[in-house]
């Protein structure tokens, strides 16, 4: 895997007016969604917490290692999160979600749960970073997810339902639609993760 210089970095929308208005505080449904993420991630670490750099890298022959899952993890949310970025600025014209994109949803969910592998995309594959510790990578991790809940608290109402995420097999769908895949990507790899603490 190699280093892209790119990755983490996002456009500052914060001071454009691309969404309505500020919102006082990030949405409750958002909040649930990324309480769940973090909880997730939380638990995670406390569970790596003291592996050494070469357990953090041990992997059997045709499988990744921790360290390459995580940063695979990591590189999907930061690439969803760069597109969603490009997309703030039509975020007014943006369609809404429907009955379609919800059964759509349901199909991902499906997928995530059942104990088969898909390969993943080139993109995120050629932009995954590799990192030398465990340290590194919750850094850029913590950074992540200091970005995406930056990115959500821009978030009203009346904008839940745009489709500002693309899911490269499900299509166009809504943020919430984007919090609940990463949560359903973060479990499909559970299983590897679990075995390798």
């Amino acid at each position: 895997m190699k280093v892209n210089s790119s990755i983490g970095q996002t456009t500052d929308f914060s001071k454009k007016s691309y969404f309505y208005s500020t919102p006082e505080s990030l949405n409750p449904k958002l909040q649930h969604l990324f309480d769940l993420l973090e909880a997730d991630r939380h638990k995670l670490l406390e569970k790596a917490d003291g592996l050494s750099t070469e357990q953090f890298n041990r992997a059997r022959p045709g499988k990744w290692s921790l360290n390459q899952i995580l940063a695979h993890l990591i590189a999907a949310e930061e690439m969803s999160l760069a597109y969603m970025n490009k997309k703030i600025p039509g975020i007014r014209d943006a369609g809404e979600t429907g009955v379609w994109e919800e059964l759509k949803m349901v199909a991902l969910k499906g997928s995530q749960r059942l104990p088969f592998k898909f390969k993943a995309p080139r993109a995120i594959v050629e932009n995954t970073p590799s990192y030398s510790n465990p340290e590194q990578l919750k850094n850029h991790w913590d950074d992540e997810r200091a970005e995406l809940k930056r990115f959500l608290e821009n978030f009203n109402d009346d904008q839940l339902r745009k489709k500002i995420y693309r899911h490269i097999r499900a299509g166009r769908l809504n943020i919430q639609h984007a919090l609940i895949f990463f949560r359903e990507h973060y479990l499909h790899h559970w299983p590897q993760i679990k075995r390798l603490l």
